[in-house]
């Protein structure tokens, strides 16, 4: 009998392959009807966050609460049978376990009735929102030491007659042996896995706030993440990468903002090297204009000697810094950025410089390190001050596995289930045309762009030291950061020099690009989306990067739909812009909704007073239908080895491939 097709040399060698793994008819059919079953089941809940910086138990909240889903779940099965503030301690404990069963313990009388109705309670909960997952996947989500008996507890009823008592002397057997701690922590940890499918980290997790680093340790624990990598996480993966200029930016920032604590306590990386040379070099300098922020409660914290060596640090850095990036410019002509070269603009002698056509006094022209007739040189002392703190960016053994992350879960733009990610914007002309940026001899724009510069990005980390690419790659990281028009920045130009420099709020102006403008309109969205081949009713364009300014009346939904902004609005310093704390989306099988957030009064406060972020939704999106997974993305994988396993059944059949009993 001869085979119902002809089988080319590939794809026969791919299908042997394949037998490997499923080597009978029977271990490929029963794989297809798996994966066929998975394709019916609902889509996943997937919770977009954006401009994190820094503020991590804001951000922790927000996981553990997923937007409020995993509180939206408890109102549904008890609103009507349990008293509000029970809920909000069930609520809490969800959130954080551990602490709040430490916090609870001294309050209550019966300690082993209290573990048996929360188990319970908890189980019930684990149950309705594992519901629209396979078996198998949460079988994988479970902790290995509990997998047997979380897994009896959710598919075993409590109301089932014949298993009535095998449900209760489970939970019984738990509670008397000790373990209920550690099991209540188990089903919390699965329900917020549950609660959410996947995350889109939309950029921003650095800077501002006080420790990235561990929202970053928390990232590398998420079951299933993405990350649209924001100007300032561009802006430490250079400096990770070894760019001198952005490690001098990485210091200026943290030191302006009095946010050191990422770089001493969470990276490990000493400023002693800065503080010796500033303290040297600048002792008899005018510091006054790089004076560091102070807020709250910080400025009474530091002594007035204290904070002239951070001024002096300010200044000293941030002298090296200007000079970097006029070497960066002057190496670079296609940047087109030679009228941001303002050291060798000064005016010594009147103290004055002259920006755009227009003179501008400066407040401070003490610059000790400052050669005018060669502006841009490093002293040997700034070289070597500039190397060390380098090498130690270089050798921070969590900074680079933070880095490492970054990389390997991140990009600049990323297209999931027909909507477009990124954090800064698609660089316009006023026009609504999409801009070009000449790079490497090419004329690029659009999707080309950022697929040119993603793997610039890529080859600053991964190249060779002192290789070309790597080189050409760390200066198109700094591009990144603050180059005119780059898509994570999205402005004409940064005014750090003016800000420092000159009173006059004049020259701080940092035009934004068109793109801010032009994407009220629903006809240039679909423009972008189509860019990069989404065309459809339900693509949307997703970023954030710019508060939304919610007090004066302005919506984070633009383009007719077709737009949403997110901007967190995580850090404190926005919020008196933003008005609320800034917004999250959740998308699940229903629908988009746009979650608002006030500001979130501490994690401490939380697990004492059970108090959660005062968080309002809105619906701006439904669904003709319930979508399903074979609707998605991971759907549409499904289906191509469904397709597979198929093809590979006819091989069987005909006789072109034989099974093998033995490996089943």
């Amino acid at each position: 009998m001869k085979p119902t097709k002809t089988y080319t040399s590939e794809e026969l060698r791919y299908l042997k392959m394949l037998s490997r793994q499923y080597p009978t008819v029977r271990a490929a059919g029963t794989e297809i009807i798996n994966l066929q079953a998975i394709m019916n089941l609902p889509k996943g809940c997937e919770h977009f966050i954006s401009d994190v910086h820094g503020e991590y138990e804001a951000f922790l909240h927000i996981l553990n609460s997923c937007s409020g889903v995993v509180r939206e779940r408890l109102d549904f099965l008890y609103q009507d049978s349990m008293p509000r503030a029970k809920l909000d301690q069930l609520a809490t404990l969800i959130y954080y376990p551990e602490e709040k069963m430490e916090e609870l313990r001294p309050q209550i009388e019966d300690l082993d009735e209290w573990y048996r109705i929360t188990l319970n309670r908890l189980i019930e909960v684990c149950r309705l929102v594992t519901a629209r997952y396979s078996r198998s996947k949460v079988r994988k989500a479970i902790p290995e030491d509990y997998t047997y008996i979380i897994e009896e507890l959710l598919f075993t009823h409590s109301d089932e007659i014949d298993k009535q008592d095998y449900y209760k002397n489970i939970i019984k057997t738990i509670v008397e042996i000790g373990q209920a701690p550690e099991v209540i922590t188990a089903v919390c940890e699965l329900i917020k896995w549950a609660a959410v499918d996947h995350l889109h980290l939309v950029g921003d997790i650095f800077d501002r706030g006080p420790r990235a680093d561990i929202i970053m340790d928390s990232l590398l624990h998420h079951h299933s993440v993405d990350i649209q990598w924001g100007n300032h996480d561009i802006l430490w993966m250079g400096a990770a990468s070894g760019s001198r200029t952005l490690v001098a930016t990485v210091l200026a920032n943290s030191i302006h903002y009095n946010n050191l604590e990422v770089v001493e306590t969470g990276y490990g990386i000493s400023l002693r090297p800065l503080s010796v040379f500033a303290n040297e070099v600048y002792k008899d300098c005018n510091v006054s204009r790089f004076a560091v922020k102070l807020t709250g409660d910080d400025a009474g914290r530091y002594s007035e000697k204290d904070k002239l060596l951070s001024a002096r640090m300010h200044k000293a850095i941030t002298m090296i810094l200007f000079k970097l990036e006029g070497q960066k410019i002057l190496r670079h002509p296609e940047y087109h950025m030679d009228d941001r070269l303002l050291l060798d603009k000064i005016d010594y002698e009147n103290k004055s410089i002259c920006i755009n056509g227009i003179t501008y006094a400066l407040e401070d022209t003490d610059f000790p390190t400052v050669d005018p007739n060669n502006p841009y040189e490093l002293t040997p002392e700034e070289e070597a001050v500039i190397d060390q703190l380098t090498a130690s960016f270089e050798r921070s053994e969590k900074l680079q596995e933070h880095v490492r992350f970054l990389y390997s879960k991140g990009s600049l733009y990323k297209i999931y289930n027909d909507n477009l990610l990124f954090h800064g914007c698609i660089p316009l002309n006023e026009n609504g045309e999409l801009m070009s940026f000449r790079l490497d001899d090419k004329e690029r724009e659009g999707k080309d762009f950022l697929d040119f510069v993603d793997t610039a990005a890529r080859q600053a980390y991964y190249h060779k030291r002192s290789s070309q690419e790597r080189k050409l790659g760390m200066d198109l990281l700094w591009f990144l950061w603050e180059g005119r028009n780059s898509p994570i920045f999205g402005r004409d130009r940064m005014t750090t020099f003016e800000r420092r420099l000159i009173k006059d709020e004049s020259a701080w102006t940092e035009p934004k690009n068109a793109y801010y403008t032009l994407y009220q309109d629903p006809a240039i969205c679909d423009m972008i989306l189509k860019e990069f081949g989404l065309e459809g009713p339900h693509c949307h364009i997703i970023n954030g990067h710019v508060p939304v300014k919610t007090k004066k009346g302005e919506s984070p939904v633009k383009g007719g739909g077709k737009l949403i902004v997110i901007d967190g609005g995580f850090c404190k310093a926005y919020q008196s812009t933003s008005g609320i704390a800034g917004y999250t989306l959740i998308y699940n099988s229903h629908s988009f909704r746009i979650v608002a957030h006030q500001p979130f009064a501490g994690r401490e406060k939380a697990i004492r007073e059970n108090f959660d972020i005062a968080s309002s939704t809105e619906v701006f999106e439904r669904l003709d239908g319930r979508q399903k997974i074979k609707e998605t993305d991971i759907g549409r994988d499904l289906q191509t080895q469904i397709d597979d396993l198929k093809a590979l059944l006819n091989a069987y059949r005909d006789g072109v491939v034989l099974e093998d009993h033995h490996r089943h």
